[in-house]
């Protein structure tokens, strides 16, 4: 059953675990990965002495450092298209699939001196809503020694993980956190999964090529009738998405960071077969040591 916990003011607090100077860059990737551009960025979020408002300035940098253009935006309120989750996890994004419609998400996370952030942006084709750009958005908080992690890997995945699950909806209910178990293992060019989590049991796999797992069945195809990738990415990241998005069936889209080798969370955004917004579930999982 559904918690109202989620309430407006916990939401606007989560909001404020991210103020602060945060330098980094935006790096533009194409929807294989590859990076297309990379630029330089300080992002400063900062409120007033009661905390009504919250201004966020991202101003882009030159090579040498210097300041090139800024952009100023203010909140005083949230929109309905995005939740954010007691660790400072968050969404936003397209409340509605339209396939006439430009559809996008940004996922956020935060912990300690670190943010990572990725924008996937989706824009109609002929044969439907294929992925055309992808930003990874990698901040450390100013002054922080903090590194940036290795490159995801198929091998950095492997093993079984065990952690919970908690669905935010769109009308801020919070449900109830559930176990999960992910078992992930390597065999020659394919990657199986198993997961399971209350009341669900999935057997799936993918084929590796290069960074990217293509998850199919023996026909090449997913038991939905389209294709999920996953984008293996720098700085632990991972991306998944459908390589192109259907029209009357339910689609989710998936950021994953791997702030540690043993530590890894995964922020996915669901929406139902008439293409509408279903809610944000942040699965938080620990590898099992042996």
């Amino acid at each position: 059953m559904a918690d109202p916990r989620a309430d407006v003011l916990s939401q606007w607090d989560r909001l404020l675990l991210h103020l602060g100077e945060w330098q980094g860059s935006f790096t533009s990737l194409s929807a294989t990965g590859s990076v297309l551009n990379n630029k330089p960025s300080c992002v400063t979020l900062s409120a007033g002495e009661d905390q009504s408002a919250v201004q966020q300035t991202v101003t882009f940098l030159s090579t040498d450092g210097l300041p090139e253009r800024s952009t100023v935006l203010e909140y005083r309120s949230l929109n309905r298209g995005i939740l954010f989750f007691k660790t400072g996890a968050f969404s936003q994004g397209s409340l509605q699939f339209s396939p006439f419609a430009e559809f996008g998400a940004e996922f956020g996370f935060i912990l300690g001196d670190r943010r990572l952030r990725a924008v996937l942006q989706f824009h109609p084709q002929t044969d439907g809503h294929a992925l055309t750009q992808l930003t990874l958005i990698r901040e450390f908080r100013a002054s922080s020694s903090t590194q940036e992690n290795p490159p995801l890997t198929v091998e950095s995945l492997l093993g079984t993980w065990k952690g919970t699950a908690q669905k935010l909806s769109p009308d801020w209910f919070e449900d109830t956190p559930v176990q999960t178990q992910l078992i992930l293992k390597k065999e020659d060019d394919r990657l199986y999964q198993h997961l399971t989590t209350q009341g669900f049991d999935l057997k799936s796999s993918a084929r590796i090529e290069g960074n990217t797992l293509k998850f199919d069945d023996a026909t090449g195809q997913t038991p939905r009738g389209y294709i999920n990738q996953t984008l293996l990415l720098p700085d632990g990241a991972s991306c998944t998405f459908p390589s192109t998005i259907p029209r009357n069936k339910p689609f989710l889209l998936e950021v994953g960071w791997l702030p540690s080798p043993n530590l890894r969370y995964r922020l996915i955004r669901s929406y139902d077969a008439q293409g509408s917004w279903q809610g944000l579930t942040l699965v938080v999982e620990k590898r099992a040591l042996v």
